[in-house]
């Protein structure tokens, strides 16, 4: 990843007044994203969101997404992840799924599913053509702003796309999701740590460095029997 991202001219910085119909967090909010060099790239780039520069950094440093890879993006929308996956694995083998609408991503397939579905596993492979080498997540549910709330929701999430993963991962497969810091709860590590030869945390720089986000990333895994 360029340590220049976003520019390296002029330290400008944009700064926005309230208004009297926007609160002071949408007001911070907004200047925020006017001053973040990753939007500014992803919007000169052609990225759908600044979260592919995670990716692109996750993979830089552990080369997940070789080429051919049958890769699958859960809770894809808007498509950045899927993005970056086409370019890095080649076209064809790359499928995002969505529970929501998603515009097409030239490259990959989209498929407008709950992943949750009976029917998901058998469909995914199908559309594949077979198993699949790495199970992608980047889902997060609305933030409350009740630490212990949003912990326990995105842990949730994270559970949940792991069982899926182990549902339809190959052997050797790879396994990586987000959760928030104070840990993944240590049941689902260790359930992780015996199904997968390696476990680790990743916080990409591109996460921003007051969120509490970061990357629990699985690999080689053992096989598809879920551990209780």
């Amino acid at each position: 990843m360029n340590d220049k991202i976003g520019g390296a001219g002029r330290d400008l910085t944009v700064r926005v007044k309230t208004a009297r119909k926007r609160s002071t967090s949408s007001t911070r909010w907004l200047q925020r994203q006017l001053n973040d060099p990753y939007v500014a790239a992803a919007r000169r780039e052609g990225y759908r969101s600044r979260a592919a520069y995670k990716l692109l950094e996750i993979d830089d440093q552990h080369h997940l997404l070789r080429k051919g890879a049958r890769v699958l993006d859960l809770g894809a929308t808007p498509g950045g992840w899927t993005q970056v996956c086409v370019a890095r694995t080649g076209a064809g083998k790359v499928l995002a799924v969505d529970i929501n609408e998603m515009d097409a991503v030239a490259g990959a397939q989209f498929m407008q599913i709950d992943f949750l579905s009976p029917e998901a596993p058998e469909r995914i492979r199908t559309a594949l053509g077979g198993d699949v080498d790495i199970v992608l997540s980047d889902m997060a549910s609305p933030a409350t702003g009740h630490r212990m709330t949003d912990h326990a929701r995105i842990i949730a999430l994270c559970d949940l796309a792991y069982e899926f993963a182990c549902e339809v991962l190959a052997p050797g497969g790879t396994f990586c999701a987000k959760v928030l810091q104070g840990g993944t709860e240590a049941k689902l590590l260790i359930r992780m740590k015996q199904m997968f030869t390696r476990v680790q945390h990743v916080k990409p720089k591109a996460s921003r460095a007051d969120s509490k986000e970061i990357y629990v990333l699985a690999t080689g895994f053992r096989g598809s029997i879920l551990v209780e």
